[in-house]
């Protein structure tokens, strides 16, 4: 059997796939055809009766970004002048993974040539991170994947030390780093390297008060190779240096996750990094977790030693808070 038996031929959103004889096999797969970013497959299975399938192959590309499809699939008979067509209702951006997602059941009796065509309407696929599925045929996709595809390579240059310029000096070891990434990430940084300053001269900056892998986290974020469980680790050490080198988006992003756990062991440590830090909103919600969920109760021991060490003025903060409270009973 020569390989144009399993061969699908395509166009940019249309594949047809050519059968000679449908009596000589029970199953078939199709060579793989490329249709947007995803290889596809289609199969004919014959088990009493006829069973149509389209798949994407299994792949990083397929793992990763899941095709939502809206596409149209049907039947062509041939010799021309005598077609006949049987058409599927159609499907509406349903995700594909594998070959049972999309199984077609032709329950016509026929024999002799056909096509299996399928036009491709739209193919989608979700943002990582949640939200409204967009289309790989438009240009909000485009700008997505070109963003993508730049902040992956940032994260190769970090990873794979591409051309590294300058090197950063940890409580516990050191990394290389990119001048220009830093600069435009960081106006502290921009002005380390406009000015004639000792880290312009060595090439190197001392961030002594991080740790390797806090600093490791750091370089992460802002070389928008993002990792999850590395920044809950280090959302502290993260907090300082976002304030220190004044990375904004950062720094809103630590306050944010901060304000999500707060607990009986890490309440006064967060109300002083808020006060220190001026986080207003992870302030309040500090306060309000001690006082008026009455928890400052519960850590007696930990609260007088904060009484001692703590700014004067947050301490008023909280006795205000107090009263407040008290007046509301």
């Amino acid at each position: 059997m020569s390989d144009s038996v399993y061969r699908v031929e395509t166009t940019p959103r249309l594949a047809q796939w050519r059968i000679e004889a449908l009596s000589s096999f029970t199953y078939r797969k199709s060579d793989p055809f490329k249709i947007g970013l995803w290889n596809w497959h289609l199969i004919l299975e014959r088990n009493g009766n006829l069973f149509v399938k389209l798949h994407p192959e299994v792949s990083s590309a397929t793992k990763e970004h899941p095709p939502i499809a809206s596409f149209i699939i049907k039947i062509i008979f041939f010799p021309t002048p005598n077609r006949k067509i049987i058409v599927h209702p159609g499907i509406r951006d349903k995700q594909l993974k594998n070959n049972n997602d999309f199984v077609w059941l032709i329950d016509t009796f026929f024999t002799g040539k056909f096509i299996i065509e399928v036009e491709f309407l739209d193919l989608k696929i979700a943002p990582p991170s949640g939200g409204e599925p967009s289309s790989i045929w438009s240009g909000n996709h485009l700008e997505k994947q070109s963003s993508f595809s730049a902040l992956s390579s940032l994260g190769k240059m970090l990873a794979e030390h591409i051309h590294s310029d300058i090197t950063i000096n940890a409580r516990n070891g050191s990394i290389t780093a990119h001048r220009a990434v830093l600069a435009a990430r960081s106006p502290v940084f921009q002005s380390m390297f406009s000015h004639n300053l000792q880290e312009k001269k060595l090439s190197t900056i001392n961030i002594i008060d991080m740790s390797l892998d806090a600093c490791q986290a750091f370089l992460s974020y802002i070389y928008g190779k993002f990792q999850a469980d590395e920044f809950l680790a280090h959302r502290v050490a993260l907090l300082k240096a976002a304030d220190k080198y004044d990375i904004s988006d950062l720094k809103e992003a630590c306050h944010e996750s901060l304000m999500e756990d707060i607990n009986m062991k890490n309440v006064l440590e967060r109300l002083e990094l808020a006060h220190l830090y001026g986080l207003a909103r992870l302030k309040s919600g500090c306060l309000r977790y001690l006082v008026y969920f009455g928890k400052i109760y519960e850590i007696n021991q930990d609260f007088n030693l904060f009484l001692q060490s703590a700014d004067r003025e947050l301490i008023a903060d909280v006795f205000q808070e107090v009263l407040s409270a008290w007046k509301r009973l």
